[in-house]
């Protein structure tokens, strides 16, 4: 069992095809006994892959800053919520919390996280496995643009072997179950 740290979308004007993959996200993560963290809302993405971990038996734990639980978003049905005091040391506890980073659609909060955790990997900082998922091909052009660092060497080839890039949950869980083992 592996704490797996999910980034998505916390907009609440998403299509309901990225909220059903959020939800059922948080069911197969706790389908296959791990728990789940992610960024403490309740809203958007971010609220359905909780929704959809508790629904199947997971245990949730939620990071959020304050500044974010003063706008009532937190998601207080999280079975352990940790405040804290600013963006940044949210990503830092989500990494310490987590063994692994699974990344759903998302925007430029999303995206930042991504890149946290995929250049501290990259950097040695830890060795936790770094996944995306390009349901519907949401992250082709970004990983074609990745590609194409390598070539220029803008990039190391082993930086991006790093990232797994999965076009389904299934797939991108068993890469990184396998990177666990």
């Amino acid at each position: 069992m592996a704490a797996i740290c999910v980034f998505c979308a916390s907009s609440r004007q998403l299509e309901q095809r990225w909220l059903d993959l959020a939800d059922n996200t948080g069911r197969e993560i706790a389908r296959r006994g791990h728990t789940l963290v992610s960024g403490g809302g309740c809203v958007g993405m971010m609220g359905a892959v909780a929704d959809g971990a508790r629904a199947g038996g997971a245990y949730t734990l939620g990071v959020i800053p304050q500044a974010l639980v003063d706008r009532e978003i937190a998601d207080t049905a999280a079975d352990e919520l940790l405040i804290t005091e600013d963006m940044l040391s949210r990503k830092a506890l989500m990494i310490e919390k987590s063994d692994a980073f699974l990344t759903l659609p998302g925007g430029l909060g999303t995206l930042d996280e991504l890149f946290e955790v995929w250049t501290t990997a990259m950097l040695g900082i830890h060795r936790k496995p770094v996944a995306i998922v390009d349901q519907d091909g949401f992250y082709t052009g970004l990983v074609a643009w990745l590609r194409g660092l390598a070539q220029t060497s803008f990039a190391r080839e082993d930086a991006l072997d790093l990232l797994i890039v999965a076009d389904s949950v299934p797939a991108a869980l068993d890469a990184i179950e396998a990177r666990l083992e």
